[in-house]
């Protein structure tokens, strides 16, 4: 199944039935109990998250938060740059990376052209030629090498700024991905994963435990990869880059494409009453996986739905709730009042439009790796591919979780990263009980280390969008990537050795990861 996942011999989607037919032949689990592993927990989480991203999308709330941002921010190239980065981020974290780039990277395309035109517009070679007296065309005129000079000039710097304006689309849809437990696939395979392997894990990996520790690594990856970019891009001229002093010709220039992205944002029109209800019901969905279970204090399925102290709501549960009531409430506010008869009006999201937009093939793929991790764990694979590398246990903790945040994030490059975490953590998670270190020790920084798909075009499909534009080049990508992923690489080991250390209390070895191969760790 690596091989096939790795080589795309099938469709992903169809390499994550394999299980399905060979576990019962080869008498490792019947197919009642393979099965059953297709639909779990995680797999309803993910998708309800998907219903509540697709509700966003269809009513074009997402254009009306980034182009609202990017008025607030403006248009000077820095803060430009930073707010389209801001913004994807922050859409990414709720939304799919895919739709969330589709999106973005046209407006960036859009303003960036008007950018352009207007520097052209306004150009003093441009004044010049337009001001000649048509009387003297045939004289000399002095200023046409000037001109035939300062285009490829003007024309090289727009494609440089249009390289890293795409760049910084795709990379922070990528980034924003890994700050929310539902914000792209690697994250839930994760916690579907521990709760599979350890079942007794006290639900240590949930939204708010999650989001505490990976949005801040989100927030200061974001901003190591927008110095980065404004520095390969920009140049080192940080007060040019931010817009001080500028002259009146540049003045303008932001000024025409601060009003192109006015305009877009004008012709939403006022929020209509689907918006509406579609925004509180998703700040709604975000307060009550918040409060479910903080974990520093009691939250409110502590007391309530529970029973012997075993609390039967997760966060799928929230996520589905939210997703039925936007199937009930309707997308106009309802004027029975107005009519002899009641009006039938749609509901906020249906199901058609949930088929069409709904990647089954990743809820199958995200299923078949949970099956594919039970069936290492049943055969006692995983056991001995972890005692395997229990010489690890002689290099220093740190090390070995930078060693192995390393082989995936190069891993991820090549491969899909959904399916190189499902292969990789049920590994991860057994030589973690083999040398006596705490499973999410390696299993988070991982899990965080497969979203740094940076240095190819085909690694993710942002960076597939971004290059289907015709002005990047893999060298591009290549070098830009290549830093970005030994950046991530130790933002990640910064987060997992600070905050995270104590957040997930990871200085001892978990009695929920107890098991007869780590029965010497206590």
């Amino acid at each position: 199944m690596a091989l096939f996942w790795c080589m795309e011999v099938l469709p992903l989607g169809v390499t994550a039935l394999f299980p399905v037919v060979l576990f019962p032949l080869m008498n490792i689990m019947d197919s009642t109990k393979v099965c059953m592993e297709y639909l779990k927990d995680s797999n309803m989480l993910f998708i309800g998250g998907l219903m509540v991203a697709i509700a966003v999308e269809h009513w074009n709330l997402h254009k009306r938060i980034a182009l609202r941002v990017l008025l607030i921010v403006g248009v000077r190239p820095a803060l430009l740059m930073m707010g389209f980065m801001s913004v994807t981020a922050f859409l990414s974290m709720w939304i799919s990376n895919t739709a969330t780039t589709a999106m973005m990277i046209p407006i960036a395309q859009a303003v960036l052209q008007q950018l352009h035109e207007s520097q052209q517009e306004t150009s003093p070679v441009g004044h010049v030629a337009e001001s000649i007296n048509k009387a003297f065309e045939l004289q000399e005129v002095p200023d046409k090498a000037d001109a035939s000079q300062e285009t490829p000039k003007q024309e090289e710097k727009h494609l440089t700024f249009s390289k890293g304006m795409s760049l910084c689309v795709c990379y922070a849809a990528s980034i924003g991905g890994i700050a929310t437990l539902t914000g792209t696939s690697p994250n839930l395979v994760m916690k579907g994963q521990m709760d599979e392997l350890f079942p007794r894990n006290n639900n240590v990996v949930n939204f708010a435990s999650w989001f505490t520790f990976a949005f801040p690594t989100m927030i200061l990856l974001l901003a190591l990869s927008w110095i980065w970019l404004q520095i390969m891009f920009l140049g080192f001229d940080f007060r040019k880059n931010f817009g001080c002093g500028a002259n009146a010709s540049m003045k303008a220039k932001q000024k025409m494409a601060y009003r192109i992205i006015k305009d877009e944002h004008k012709k939403l029109g006022p929020m209509r009453f689907s918006e509406i209800a579609v925004t509180v019901l998703f700040l709604l969905l975000v307060v009550l996986w918040f409060t479910r279970d903080p974990g520093f204090m009691p939250g409110w399925a502590t007391n309530v739905f529970n029973k012997n102290g075993k609390s039967y709501v997760t966060d799928a549960t929230v996520v589905i709730f939210i997703s039925l009531l936007m199937f009930l409430i309707p997308s106009e506010i309802p004027t029975y009042l107005c009519h002899n008869r009641i009006p039938v009006l749609p509901a906020l999201l249906d199901w058609k439009t949930v088929n069409q937009k709904m990647p089954w093939n990743i809820v199958i793929l995200l299923g078949g790796g949970f099956a594919l991790a039970k069936g290492s764990e049943e055969s006692g694979l995983s056991v001995w591919l972890g005692s395997k590398l229990t010489p690890l246990q002689n290099i220093p903790s740190p090390a070995t979780a930078l060693l192995l945040c390393l082989l995936i994030a190069t891993f991820t490059e090549c491969t899909s990263n959904v399916a190189t975490t499902t292969l990789f953590l049920p590994i991860l998670a057994s030589m973690a009980q083999a040398i006596c270190l705490n499973p999410l020790y390696v299993m988070l920084p991982c899990t965080l280390s497969a979203s740094l798909a940076f240095m190819l075009p085909v690694a993710t499909p942002p960076n597939a969008i971004a290059f289907s534009y015709g002005q990047l080049k893999v060298i591009d990508m290549a070098k830009a990537g290549s830093v970005l992923n030994i950046l991530g690489v130790l933002t990640i080991m910064l987060a997992i050795n600070t905050w995270g250390y104590s957040l997930f209390d990871l200085n001892q070895f978990p009695v929920w990861a107890n098991s007869t191969s780590a029965a010497s760790c206590y």
